[in-house]
């Protein structure tokens, strides 16, 4: 009888809790989640990481980590982090933001904190719409794109063009690392990883402000299956957002 013993080669991060989370399936939240949680452990950071999360699908995200985390009013979550951080230097402070929060409401907080160079991190989750509120119009969502309060589509003319927020924050001088990735793919969700560490590394150096955007699906407010929405994604959203690192590239 063989005494060959094995180590189990992926197992959940210590940092992400043992629960079911609230995304609707084929959502990238819990994607997106692992890779931070992953992170949070990489670094040996968990014992002095906090989360801030505003209004939007990820307002249970206390819920998900095993670390410190503090609910923000819609749109103020860099506001909040910015205070945190400020008290405690030591801390390790993530703000993690949807586009109807971050780009629409909390647009004054992010550009603000950005520009002063605040030693947080920003993950902001694009999926094109207001997806915990029934999927309206958000500032990110495309020409075109049919949603609860564009029915017929967005029009440039009435509802203004789509905002792409990391070419927005990486056109400041106080950022140190601002990249746009997405998680549809297992290459794609490998360079997200290594951006998302870019940018927490940024903060835990005491170099600055870190922001990565990354594309998100919302099958259910886009009314597709999730196969569909991937392929959605790839089609459309990543011609008008491209994937790239804007701000402290290859040399961080």
């Amino acid at each position: 009888m063989s005494t060959q013993t094995y180590r189990p080669l992926y197992q959940r991060p210590k940092s992400l809790s043992p629960v079911r989370n609230s995304y609707c399936p084929g959502c990238h939240h819990g994607i997106i989640h692992r890779l931070l949680a992953e992170l949070i452990d990489e670094l040996q950071i968990q014992e002095r990481s906090v989360i801030v999360a505003p209004v939007g699908c990820s307002v249970l995200a206390y819920n998900f980590f095993e670390i410190d985390a503090i609910q923000a009013a819609h749109g103020r979550a860099p506001a909040v982090a910015t205070g945190i951080k400020r008290v405690h230097p030591e801390m390790v402070v993530i703000t993690y933001q949807g586009d109807g929060d971050l780009a629409a409401i909390g647009t004054a907080e992010i550009v603000h904190a950005a520009n002063r160079g605040e030693r947080i991190t920003t993950v902001f989750v694009n999926n094109a719409n207001f997806g915990m509120t029934g999927g309206q119009m958000a500032p990110t969502t495309l020409i075109g794109q049919k949603t609860e309060t564009t029915p017929e589509g967005r029009d440039p003319l009435r509802n203004g063009f789509p905002i792409r927020v990391a070419e927005m924050i990486a056109s400041l001088t106080g950022p140190v690392y601002v990249a746009r990735v997405a998680v549809y793919t297992p290459p794609l969700v490998a360079k997200a990883r290594n951006s998302m560490k870019k940018a927490l590394l940024a903060q835990i150096e005491g170099r600055g402000f870190g922001f990565v955007e990354i594309l998100s699906t919302c099958p259910t407010n886009w009314g597709l299956t999730p196969v569909q929405a991937t392929k959605w994604l790839e089609e459309n959203m990543v011609p008008y957002y491209p994937l790239a690192e804007f701000v402290g590239g290859p040399q961080t």
